[in-house]
């Protein structure tokens, strides 16, 4: 309940997931949420929960997850973000903190997320990067594979084939906006997706697809067919430390990280 004195703080994220039993608090397990709580707690004395614009699973990494927090401190921006840093591990930190209007939800008042995976291929695998990126020994065919993301539609469509076991009237039609895939190294290619929001491992399912068409098992136009399949079909599901959501898009001057 909000009393005198309280305003409303959005939180810019970063972390790395490995040991994290993903972002979502849950009991009896090391969650981001959960740290990021607890974290607040020996700094401002407030026991809270926070609303996270997205859930990311365990093993998947965030440098632009959003949280929201109701808050009675009056510090400033900038020695919030920095005061609550100190109480943070070292695997998560706050980028910025920024003022927001009372009833603002990161969740619902996202207009698009924005995932990044990484994906190293063609040579063996490299123990210094294993946590960050998805290592395919084989060349991936980048070409095929963009051809692929480029036959995806682009309009409110059912994805429930990409998403993972959703409970019974749980919506899936959502509208990917942007989907593409670069080479940005000799053994290192990136594959962002944006979207007004994503089913349950969605992100992870598209790009296991997308790596059989790289790895020419799979053709870009039976790729995209399997939009259309039945619950699930479509896979198999990528590993997590590929994975990073890198930005949550809201309407033009609704949070101002001062960037």
């Amino acid at each position: 309940m909000e009393t005198h004195g309280a305003r409303r703080l959005a939180l810019l994220l970063e972390y790395d997931g490995t040991e994290f039993a993903g972002s979502q608090f849950q009991p009896a397990k090391r969650t981001v949420q959960g740290t990021v709580e607890a974290a607040l707690e020996r700094f401002t004395g407030e026991h809270q929960r926070l609303a996270f614009a997205g859930r990311t699973d365990a093993g998947v990494h965030a440098s632009g997850q959003v949280a929201a927090l109701t808050t009675e401190t009056s510090y400033a921006l900038e020695a919030f973000r920095d005061a609550l840093n100190h109480f943070l591990p070292e695997d998560v930190a706050v980028r910025a903190a920024a003022a927001v209007p009372d009833g603002f939800d990161p969740r619902r008042h996202a207009r698009s997320r924005v995932y990044r995976y990484r994906v190293e291929d063609g040579q063996r695998r490299t123990p210094l990067t294993r946590r960050r990126a998805w290592q395919v020994e084989r060349p991936l065919d980048v070409a095929a594979m963009a051809e692929a993301l480029a036959l995806l539609p682009r309009d409110s469509r059912d994805w429930a084939a990409f998403g993972g076991a959703v409970a019974a009237g749980y919506p899936t039609v959502r509208t990917l906006l942007d989907a593409r895939v670069e080479r940005v190294g000799p053994h290192t290619l990136e594959v962002t997706l944006e979207a007004d929001g994503f089913l349950p491992h969605q992100v992870r399912r598209m790009v296991g697809a997308l790596e059989r068409v790289g790895s020419g098992r799979l053709t870009p136009v039976q790729f995209a067919e399997m939009v259309d399949g039945p619950p699930a079909s479509a896979g198999p599901v990528a590993p997590p430390q590929g994975l990073t959501l890198i930005a949550v898009h809201y309407a033009p001057g609704v949070v101002d990280w001062g960037t």
